[in-house]
């Protein structure tokens, strides 16, 4: 599977100007009828099934006028209704409206309301819009997103769930809530993260036969991209016979303040299950155990023996805490000229103190950090809103502010570098939300970056891996309520073998 593009709204309107003479409008229309018609079940398909089509007052509405003719050619009952000024709407839209009607299709001033759906159709705003719904198109929004529920019909969404910011993924206001969404000639980014996933249900792309990759319309800036495995699947390789545990890196852990062990164990624990040679773990706590009962494996010990270790990359910050001791040992960790993954504690103690900052900025070795959202802001020294106005925008910043791989976590967490590129992951579910869960995706990164894989590549990987555990557990019934952390590990290692050897 090749990765998916991801345009900003800019983005799209220069490479619409650039193909202003192929009918984007019309192939678009085309492209939502062909899969609207895939979403009827098997006793209603090719009837004279009620669709209701919401057509706004712009293009979005040209594009739900145009699925509703073909949806109209293939005799379903179709209802538009219009939500526009027709002296308003642009050219394209004008011709939509003016074939709708010339063909004989019905336009309702308000939804019917003696009639059950089998479909409902979004086309009052898609991409672009900067603002709440309002007034009559709040109501249709509500009506929409009602009637869908109590007919238990698809809502089909076309290009983006009205009410949505395409760009940042939220919803400031009432939005359409859609089962489906198909969006035109590649994705957006805020289809797939922050209220995105939740309001879009399953997104499809229909590239509308657009060559984008030729077009040089395109901003200089990198585009995003989805997460797939193809990103990194050059690293998913089987391991040879002839090796031993030298082969596959020293990993190591450093965290674990008094009553807080166990966040380092997870780490540590994930590291291992995930192909670390030998995992060391450097605990602050000067009362904690010789060795983990669950793990006899690990080799505990304090933080100068770790730093005497040979490690291969290192982990900073599960359990840390946040004392003088912890920040010494946190800036002797980035003076060191090995991959280094800053997590938790390790990144308020960053946060906290500029000198680490300028350390960090500094280094040459790869710098890797894994923040939620309320840690970048303490990164940025602003709010958790500010945070997730914008996440990709906040990555990128982030990354290019401290000269390192950024994964901002969340719902479609952002991938970013400090050269500008930018990736959104979609593998995982709610049961991710949990303590310690992101204790052992630091541990995955640390076991990849510990066997040798490029920063990037390791991080991609980790954090799909980490999602997709947490999709299989799910998928075993495992949850999402109540999953834990610990659980992530045995099946992101199953995940990882049946990457390698069953692909």
């Amino acid at each position: 599977m090749f990765s998916v593009p991801l345009f900003r709204t800019d983005e799209i309107r220069r490479i619409e100007a650039a193909a202003s003479g192929l009918q984007l409008m019309q192939r678009a229309g085309s492209a939502a009828a062909d899969f609207a018609a895939t979403l009827f079940s098997a006793d209603v398909a090719n009837s004279s099934s009620h669709v209701l089509v919401l057509a706004g007052p712009g293009n979005n509405g040209g594009d739900a006028l145009v699925v509703a003719l073909h949806l109209r050619k293939r005799r379903f009952d179709v209802r538009v209704v219009f939500a526009g000024d027709t002296e308003k709407l642009p050219k394209d839209a004008a011709q939509a409206y003016r074939q709708f009607v010339e063909e004989g299709g019905v336009l309702c001033a308000t939804i019917p309301g003696d009639l059950r759906w089998e479909l409902i159709v979004d086309g009052l705003f898609g991409i672009g819009l900067k603002r709440e719904i309002s007034g009559r198109y709040a109501e249709l929004v509500e009506q929409a997103n009602n009637l869908a529920a109590r007919d238990a019909c698809p809502l089909l969404a076309l290009d983006c769930p009205s009410g949505l910011d395409s760009d940042t993924g939220r919803a400031s206001g009432i939005a359409i809530c859609a089962s489906h969404t198909i969006t035109f000639i590649g994705g957006k980014p805020g289809l797939f993260t922050a209220d995105g996933p939740d309001l879009c249900g399953m997104v499809k792309v229909a590239t509308l036969d657009l060559d984008v990759a030729s077009n040089n319309d395109l901003p200089s800036e990198p585009v995003g991209q989805l997460v797939v495995r193809a990103l990194f699947s050059g690293r998913l390789k089987r391991r040879a016979n002839n090796s031993h545990k030298g082969t596959y890196g020293n990993a190591g852990v450093l965290g674990g303040a008094h009553s807080m062990v166990g966040a380092a164990l997870l780490a540590a624990r994930a590291a291992l299950h995930l192909g670390s040679g030998r995992v060391y773990v450097g605990l602050l706590d000067d009362r904690a155990p010789s060795f983990d009962p669950g793990q006899p494996e690990l080799m505990l010990r304090n933080p100068d023996l770790l730093f005497g270790s040979s490690l291969t990359a290192l982990a900073c910050g599960p359990g840390m805490g946040n004392t003088a001791a912890a920040t010494q040992l946190l800036e002797r960790a980035l003076t060191l000229s090995i991959p280094l993954v800053l997590d938790a504690d390790a990144l308020n103690l960053v946060a906290r103190h500029e000198p680490l900052q300028r350390i960090l900025q500094s280094r040459s070795a790869p710098s890797l950090l894994t923040p939620h959202p309320a840690e970048a802001a303490r990164l940025l020294g602003c709010d958790v809103a500010m945070i997730q106005a914008d996440r990709p925008v906040t990555a990128i910043r982030m990354a290019r502010r401290f000269n390192a791989l950024v994964a901002l976590k969340g719902a479609g967490t952002v991938i970013a570098t400090p050269d500008g590129r930018w990736f959104i992951n979609t593998s995982g579910n709610p049961g991710l939300a949990t303590a310690g869960s992101g204790d052992v995706l630091t541990g995955f990164v640390t076991a990849l970056l510990a066997q040798g894989w490029p920063p990037c590549e390791a991080l991609m990987a980790a954090v799909h891996l980490h999602g997709t555990a947490a999709e299989r557990l799910v998928g075993q019934g495992q949850g999402p309520i109540g999953l834990t952390a610990g659980e992530l590990i045995d099946s992101a290692r199953c995940c990882f073998n049946q990457w390698i050897y069953h692909p």
